[in-house]
């Protein structure tokens, strides 16, 4: 039920635990970790074990995309609402109706934006760029960011009362250093991923080999 996760380390089991547990209220959720831990499975894991898993599941990252798209991205638009808008498009919201909205990187959001985003959070209702009507959704928003939140209110890059509206539930999602006994599962996973993928035989992992991960790790 958990995916693709992988691991039997105490850190991971809390993870585990905080996931089951929060799937099963429709809350938002801010995960936080370093790049690579897995906080965009976390999010699918966490819709799939909700009652919202037959709905769509939305992710933006907002590192990703464009200052000048990530409002059409976001709130969608209205044919002719700028140049090059040559059709409708539905935003994130209402794409994600009924089901989850993951939003990577929050932090990294521009600061312009996360105003609206917020007011659209609260009120439940989003218009279009150029539009004059507004639409209800139902979403479940769950965000993630590699930073420290903390540290991005400080540095100004986030506004504190959004992340306290997406932080009704924490979930921080270890380093690999923090939690080597689960490299040779890992390392196994791998190899056999590997051997499917490319239809060969390569051997189980070795003591001496889980050591020299554990130096890179």
């Amino acid at each position: 039920d958990l995916g693709s996760f992988i691991g039997t380390s105490k850190a991971m089991r809390e993870v585990f635990g905080l996931i089951e547990e929060v799937a099963t209220r429709d809350v938002s959720v801010m995960i936080t970790g370093e790049s690579g831990t897995g906080k965009e499975l976390v999010a699918a894991s966490i819709h799939r074990l909700s009652h919202r898993s037959e709905k769509p599941f939305v992710a933006l990252n907002a590192a990703a995309i464009p200052e000048t798209l990530m409002e059409s991205e976001l709130f969608g638009h209205e044919r002719g609402a700028f140049t090059g808008a040559v059709a409708l498009r539905q935003g994130c919201f209402e794409q994600a109706n009924g089901g989850t909205l993951f939003l990577d990187e929050i932090a990294e959001m521009p600061l312009s934006l996360q105003p609206k985003l917020l007011r659209v959070l609260a009120d439940g209702r989003v218009r279009r760029l150029g539009g004059t009507r507004e639409f209800e959704f139902d979403v479940r928003v769950v965000a993630a960011t590699n930073q420290h939140p903390e540290t991005a209110i400080e540095k100004g890059t986030l506004r504190e009362d959004l992340f306290y509206r997406l932080n009704v539930v924490p979930i921080s999602l270890p380093a690999l250093r923090d939690r080597e006994e689960d490299i040779p599962l890992l390392a196994q996973h791998f190899i056999h991923d590997f051997n499917r993928k490319h239809r060969m035989e390569i051997a189980g992992i070795t003591d001496g080999a889980t050591e020299m991960l554990r130096a890179y790790s």
